[in-house]
């Protein structure tokens, strides 16, 4: 196996310009902050960006955890990749992190000053630092129910559409520079109430409760259904309305919506 390193400053844009970079020189995985990816796929591994302080980040990336370690070791030799691109701050990280997981040393290294220009560094520096937004290099389907509520978005890569390319999201860790944030149960049944508002055939929703999971949340509804609608399809648009509405305001992964007709109005 030929492993590669991809160095630089947090914040320069690393996982941004991983995929391109595999994609041109032909390099099949990349292990990153804690992550086993193959070709958009996130096979192994815990995301750095999942924890909730910048310590325990850290520690994840360097895989510290012997459980997390093994995990993503055993997946590496399952997969057998022919290459692999190691991304870290300094080549010290790279040569812990290939130690951690029995990987050869690196046996080429780019810098990502030698990549990128000083504007592309300036930009990836404003988006960590000042917005608090840290690139994941798979697409948002991969990273879901992992940062269910840290407001992803997918993004493309602006020079050209690769395998890798067309899968990076990007998350606000907890442990953002921007602080902590948290959405209440009543912000989510306020949501759920407005979206209830544009579904013809639901006259309320007298009742919601929020079930919250670490991969999402279970909305529970009861509502009082108009009278002369076809019931089944107008429970089928509010339980849409309600994922499109949550997931789109809050980022929270709607795992379900079970909802319950509670009465027909008594206006027809």
């Amino acid at each position: 196996m030929k492993v590669y390193s991809l160095v630089g400053k947090s914040g320069t844009g690393k996982s941004y310009q991983a995929g391109e970079l595999c994609s041109r020189h032909g390099i099949e995985g990349i292990i990153d902050d804690g992550l086993f990816i193959v070709k958009g796929r996130i096979l192994a591994g815990i995301s750095a960006k999942r924890q909730d302080t910048k310590v325990r980040a850290i520690k994840t990336a360097l895989f510290t955890d012997d459980e997390h370690m093994r995990g993503v070791a055993a997946q590496i030799e399952k997969t057998a990749p022919r290459s692999l691109l190691v991304l870290g701050t300094s080549d010290k990280m790279i040569r812990l992190i290939t130690g951690r997981l029995g990987l050869p040393d690196a046996e080429r290294r780019f810098d990502i000053e030698d990549i990128t220009s000083a504007e592309e560094r300036a930009a990836a520096w404003h988006q960590r630092h000042e917005m608090g937004k840290h690139v994941i290099p798979a697409p948002t389907v991969q990273i879901k129910k992992d940062f269910s509520g840290y407001f992803y978005h997918p993004i493309r890569m602006l020079r050209g559409m690769t395998e890798f390319g067309r899968g990076h999201s990007v998350v606000r860790p907890t442990y953002s520079y921007l602080g902590e944030f948290t959405i209440s149960d009543r912000a989510i049944r306020d949501i759920v109430g407005m979206a209830s508002r544009t579904v013809d055939g639901i006259e309320d929703v007298p009742m919601a409760l929020v079930h919250n999971h670490r991969e999402g949340a279970v909305i529970e509804l009861c509502v009082v259904a108009g009278r002369g609608w076809q019931i089944v399809e107008a429970a089928r648009r509010l339980q849409r309305a309600v994922t499109d509405r949550i997931e789109e305001m809050t980022s929270i992964n709607v795992i379900a919506v079970d909802v319950e007709i509670q009465a027909l109005s008594v206006y027809n």
